[in-house]
């Protein structure tokens, strides 16, 4: 047990008794100390005593001063996000609500020691967080220190990624997917993989998760402590103003189709927590991200306009000529555009109707030269 620590921890007993943290609590009375974890309970201990007392239990001593006097920031969202990364109680055991919201699989110390030994590990979206102790050599005990990469790395060499250790490299990262395309939305499952950032301090990875994932620690932490503000559809519409004025004319059945083409898990990685207003649920699940999104995004609200305009067009009938293959073809086309699929068919694959020779010769063959499909409307009267 680092000297340091215990001498930190007398100097606080002397400010300030009980100290009562993660499992360890001390209590100071005069010049004697009682000492309890959940492996024993020991009083009318001197100064000296309770350091003997302690040597053997130091991991709770090094997790005190960890978490006290190197992170601090008592009911912060930093603070918060760094103990789920450990699996560790978020807040105090009083704090009811908080604790149990996020307890999924918590570690005690000596369990979470030796798991940090190893490294913890977590995801969020499509980052992977591994927590760990540095070793003895490296720096003081009980430090942690994180690792951060892309999920689909998890099982990549080191020495095969882009090494990383300033967060705002993270802002360039999360710029454009693979194909070299700008990603309007940072939460799209688009995020390119072949990088890590390794030996981050607390701060410095709760910085990079920010680059890539903006709000979300913020947000989830509200959530978990119950006061996440959501902004519901209606009342999101009807502050627009400008070019979006016209949105909150937008008929509710088309803010469902709005919702399942922009607002799942396949196309964006938090959960969407508004609906069409208080009260009025949407039908579309809000999917299963880690963290909550508490308004529509700008680029919901963008597309929404375009909608908008679309849907105040009156309707008319067509008729257009068909094969029953050709109408299956077209289904196909649509599908795989919408599922982002294109890319994945070969060109030698002329069975699939989204096929790029499949589509060219029904381009070529119901379309007009100017590019246009040949219908024409039909008039009933």
């Amino acid at each position: 047990m680092p000297t340091a620590d215990f001498d930190s921890l007398i100097a606080t007993l002397e400010a300030e008794s009980p100290i009562a943290f993660d499992g360890l609590r001390i209590d100071r009375d005069g010049e004697t100390y009682s000492l309890e974890t959940p492996e024993s309970e020991q009083s009318g201990l001197d100064e000296d005593d309770l350091e003997a007392a302690l040597e053997p239990r130091a991991a709770y001593v090094t997790n005190w001063h960890y978490w006290q006097k190197t992170v601090g920031g008592e009911g912060t969202s930093r603070r918060a996000f760094l103990r789920w990364c450990e699996r560790a109680p978020l807040a105090a055991a009083s704090d009811a609500d908080e604790t149990s919201a996020a307890a999924d699989d918590l570690l005690e110390v000596p369990a979470r020691y030796d798991a940090l030994q190893e490294g913890v590990d977590r995801e969020w979206g499509q980052l992977c967080l591994t927590a760990r102790l540095v070793d003895d050599a490296d720096g003081p005990a009980g430090e942690r220190v994180y690792d951060l990469w892309h999920v689909d790395d998890t099982d990549t060499d080191l020495a095969d990624l882009e090494v990383y250790d300033d967060p705002r490299d993270a802002r360039d990262l999360s710029t454009a997917d693979d194909d070299g395309r700008y990603r309007p939305l940072k939460t799209a499952p688009t995020l390119v993989s072949g990088w890590a950032f390794i030996g981050l301090s607390g701060a410095e990875l709760v910085e990079t998760v920010g680059f890539f994932y903006p709000a979300t620690i913020a947000n989830w932490h509200r959530e978990l402590r119950g006061t996440l503000d959501v902004d519901h559809w209606l009342e999101t519409a009807e502050r627009q103003t400008g070019i979006y004025d016209v949105i909150d004319e937008l008929p509710r059945e088309a803010v469902e189709w709005m919702t399942e083409a922009c607002c799942v898990d396949s196309q964006c990685l938090r959960r969407r927590e508004w609906q069409y207003e208080e009260g009025d649920d949407l039908a579309v699940d809000g999917g299963d991200g880690q963290f909550p999104c508490r308004e529509p995004c700008s680029l919901v609200v963008a597309a929404a306009r375009k909608w908008t305009v679309i849907e105040s067009e009156a309707k008319h009938t067509y008729e257009l000529e068909l094969t029953p293959s050709e109408l299956n073809q077209l289904e196909e086309l649509i599908d795989a555009v919408a599922e982002g699929r294109t890319d994945e068919i070969r060109e030698a694959d002329v069975y699939d109707g989204a096929n790029r020779y499949r589509a060219r010769y029904l381009r070529a063959k119901r379309f007009d030269d100017d590019g246009t499909l040949e219908a024409r409307e039909r008039h009933d009267d």
